[in-house]
C-alpha cells in the first residue's frame, strides 16, 4: 500500500471541509476547554499505582460521548468509526498513529459521569454559557415530551407484577438481574405500545434551545413533570404545551406561579369543541410546533434513539447528553448566522 503523504492529507481535509463536514464548524465554534473543571472530577479518585498508561484526557472522552449523541452509535462502531473515519479523527485531534479509546474504556467514562451525577452539571453549564453570550431564553417556552425505548422485556406475569411493586423476581440469577432494566415501564400512545423512557424537555421560544429536561419511566404522564420543567428566567410568561398538559389542575397551578397558560384544549365525546376554542387551537399550535422541530432534528440527525443500558441513571445521562449535544449543535447554527 502506497504512503500517504502530507499534501495528501490536506488535500482529503479540503474535500471534507468542501463537503460540508460538521464538525469543523463545532470545533471553530465551541470552546471545549469550558467543560474541562467539570470533567475532572471523575479523575479525582488517586491512583493506586502511577504505572501503566496515563487515563485519556477528559475532553477527548467528553467529545467522544459527542459523537455517540449526536450520531447515535454503539461503544463498539465509536472505537471503529473513530479509527476509520478521518472526519471523526480531525474532530477529536488524533493523529494516524495515536492510540484510540476502545469501547470498554468509552463505557467507563460515560459510566463515570453517571455516577458523579456530572451530566445534569454539564446541561447547566452550557445553559449557562448560552445566556452570557446573547441567548437568553425569550418569547415564552414550550414543554413535551417523547418516548424513548428500551429492549422489550420477555417476562413473566409474576415478574412483571413483581418488577411493578418495585420488587426484584426471586427466581432471578445475579446475572439476570444485570441485563433487565427493572427501571423502564410500558406506555401506550395511539393505540400502540411502548417499553422505555420518556424525554420531558422546555425550550424557548425564540431559539429552540433546550433548557430544562427529565427523565422518567415511560409510563410517569407528562403533566407529573410539568412545574419542574419551567424555566422562571424566560422573558416572557407564555407557556405552551400540548392537551396532555391541560387539566384544570395543572392550569391553576401554573397560574398561581405568574405563567400565562398558552395550552391546547381538547373535547370529547359529549362536548365539542367551540368554533372559538378551535382556532385558538391552531393559532396556539403554530408556536408549539416549535418542541416537535426539536425532536424531528434529534431524530433526523441520529435516527430512532433506543437505550441498550440497565437502569434510569444510566438512560438519564445518555438521553440527557443527547440533549446536551442538540444545544451545542444549535448554538454552532445560530452563532454563525
Amino acid at each position: 500500500m502506497m504512503q500517504a503523504g502530507l499534501f495528501d492529507w490536506q488535500t482529503r481535509f479540503e474535500q471534507l471541509d468542501n463537503s460540508g463536514d460538521p464538525l469543523v464548524k463545532l470545533n471553530e465554534i465551541v470552546d471545549w476547554e469550558q467543560f474541562r473543571k467539570t470533567l475532572e472530577v471523575v479523575r479525582d479518585k488517586k491512583r493506586k499505582s502511577n504505572a501503566g498508561r496515563k487515563p485519556f484526557d477528559v475532553i477527548l472522552m467528553f467529545k467522544i460521548l459527542i459523537l455517540d449523541s449526536l450520531y447515535n452509535i454503539s461503544d463498539d462502531q465509536l472505537e471503529f468509526q473513530i479509527r476509520d473515519r478521518i472526519s471523526f479523527m480531525r474532530f477529536l485531534g488524533l493523529g494516524i498513529g495515536d492510540r484510540v479509546p476502545d469501547a470498554k474504556t468509552i463505557w467507563l467514562f460515560r459510566e463515570q459521569l453517571t455516577e458523579a451525577g456530572l451530566v445534569e452539571n454539564l446541561f447547566t453549564q452550557f445553559d449557562e454559557f448560552l445566556r452570557k453570550n446573547g441567548f437568553s431564553a425569550k418569547k415564552g417556552q414550550i414543554v413535551d415530551a417523547s418516548i424513548v425505548a428500551v429492549p422489550k422485556q420477555r417476562n413473566t406475569r409474576d415478574e412483571n407484577k413483581s418488577i411493578k411493586n418495585g420488587e426484584v423476581p426471586e427466581n432471578w440469577s445475579d446475572t439476570k438481574k444485570r441485563q433487565k432494566d427493572t427501571d423502564a415501564r410500558w406506555v401506550q400512545k395511539n393505540g400502540v405500545n411502548y417499553y422505555g423512557y420518556k424525554n420531558h424537555i422546555d425550550i424557548d421560544v425564540k431559539h429552540k434551545f433546550i433548557r430544562s429536561c427529565e427523565v422518567t419511566p415511560a409510563s410517569v404522564h407528562d403533566s407529573n413533570v410539568f412545574e419542574d420543567l419551567l424555566d422562571a428566567n424566560n422573558s416572557s410568561k407564555d407557556v405552551w404545551a400540548d392537551s396532555a398538559y391541560g387539566s384544570t389542575e395543572k392550569r391553576d397551578n401554573i397560574k398561581e406561579e405568574g405563567y400565562r397558560g398558552q395550552i391546547q384544549r381538547k373535547g370529547c365525546r359529549y362536548k365539542k369543541l367551540t368554533q372559538r376554542q378551535i382556532e385558538a387551537n391552531y393559532k396556539r399550535s403554530k408556536t408549539r410546533s416549535r418542541v416537535e422541530h426539536v425532536f424531528g432534528i434529534q431524530k433526523m440527525r441520529a435516527g430512532n434513539l433506543i437505550i441498550r443500558t440497565i437502569g434510569i441513571a444510566r438512560a438519564k445521562t445518555k438521553i440527557c447528553m443527547r440533549n446536551l449535544a442538540y444545544n451545542i449543535d444549535r448554538y454552532c447554527l445560530l452563532a454563525r448566522l
